[in-house]
């Protein structure tokens, strides 16, 4: 594995000298897909997602596209609904979902490129995914207590500790602070610069006072005895002076979510959450949240809205006759105070809700997903 927890891509099943089958017209797709902008990990996403097909065609004697009925991808389909992994569990309906997406996406580029004269996944029907809202974020307490485990008296310790300030603060994803540069922070404009996020885009974004200390402290303390030469200007370091996996930086921070003994399920994620959600109970407008975390669709970012539940529970006690153990209470007449949205942090539209329950659960998935031949750093390294 590479030091920027890059993985090996899957070996596509079949005869690679066949031009018309799998192996060679899923390489094609992949070049197409670099060639049009598509992110490496969306490209080896979608190379194992069809590797997998093509071992499941191959092993009932189907080896080339053109050959591919829609009543096969039909049975392709109700396999991944019978499909246990290693631990027994199935697939969930999202993972399905992204399975016969890229399947779908496969055969339509296939098409348009007159490689096969009919698209057998044109009308294939998506199974439904589930809408679930995230797990609960840290309160402020909770993210003191471990923000406070690290041993600040070792290298590795207050490395880890200016990590974390730097996760809490800025809510970047793991891969983003796994790919920070020395060069990529303004303790002067306290800023943070995130080079080629999530579909391959800049963004600039605040940094707090107290983790530009934390980070300040570790260049100065810890820094310099990781770095060996030619040092690359990554930021933060292993123990062997290399670059961060995205596996040792989910190993690191749930190790130390552990260790706090807060009751609370998670890892790199969740400071992200934890940042959003405390922002948006403090006040900041949705917009401003959403360029912190840098999602295009503002739709994306308005989970957080179902997720902050102070508010709610304040207009609650306050409108809702039944809501506090009391027996007489005073109504105020609308007219005289109403409760507007701006008032709670605002709602989102009730014809967007379906899309905004899954939309965190499914960006920890995607973090989390292993890709083919990926191994975690081992943590005595780091």
């Amino acid at each position: 594995m590479g030091r920027r927890g890059q993985h090996r891509p899957l070996t596509v099943p079949g005869d690679p000298a066949d031009a018309h089958g799998f192996p060679a017209l899923v390489e094609e797709f992949c070049t197409d897909l670099s060639a049009r902008g598509y992110s490496p990990a969306t490209v080896t996403n979608r190379r194992q997602g069809l590797a997998q097909l093509a071992q499941w065609l191959g092993d009932r004697g189907v080896s080339r596209p053109v050959e591919v009925t829609r009543p096969m991808l039909v049975r392709y389909q109700r396999h991944l609904f019978h499909y246990r992994k290693a631990d027994g569990d199935p697939l969930s309906f999202r993972s399905q979902n992204q399975r016969l997406l890229t399947v779908r996406a496969f055969y339509k580029w296939a098409v348009r490129n007159n490689l096969i004269l009919s698209n057998p996944a044109s009308e294939l029907e998506l199974p439904k995914v589930e809408r679930r809202l995230p797990r609960p974020s840290l309160s402020i307490t909770e993210a003191e207590l471990v923000l406070a485990v690290p041993d600040l008296t070792s290298l590795s310790g207050l490395r880890d500790r200016a990590i974390l300030e730097v996760f809490y603060s800025t809510g970047i994803r793991r891969a983003e602070l796994a790919h920070l540069a020395l060069f990529d922070l303004d303790a002067d404009r306290s800023t943070l610069l995130v080079r080629q996020g999530k579909g391959r885009k800049d963004r600039m974004v605040p940094i707090g006072a107290r983790a530009l200390a934390w980070v300040e402290r570790y260049l100065i303390e810890t820094r310099p005895a990781l770095a060996v030469e030619p040092d690359d200007g990554t930021l933060f370091l292993t123990l062997d002076g290399h670059g961060f996996s995205v596996d040792r930086l989910t190993q690191l921070a749930r190790s130390y979510v552990v260790a706090s003994g807060v009751a609370k399920q998670g890892a790199c994620h969740l400071f992200r959450h934890t940042m959003a959600t405390l922002m948006l109970e403090g006040g900041a407008g949705i917009r401003f949240i959403q360029q912190m975390l840098g999602h295009a669709d503002i739709s994306t970012t308005q989970i957080y809205t179902h997720v902050s539940i102070r508010q709610l529970q304040a207009i609650h006690a306050a409108t809702h006759p039944g809501a506090l153990n009391t027996r007489h209470r005073t109504v105020v007449d609308n007219d005289e105070h109403q409760v507007t949205l701006s008032d709670t942090g605002g709602t989102p539209n009730g014809g967007d809700a379906s899309k905004l329950l899954s939309v965190l659960d499914q960006e920890l998935k995607e973090e989390n997903r292993p890709g083919p031949g990926s191994r975690p750093q081992d943590p005595a390294r780091s």
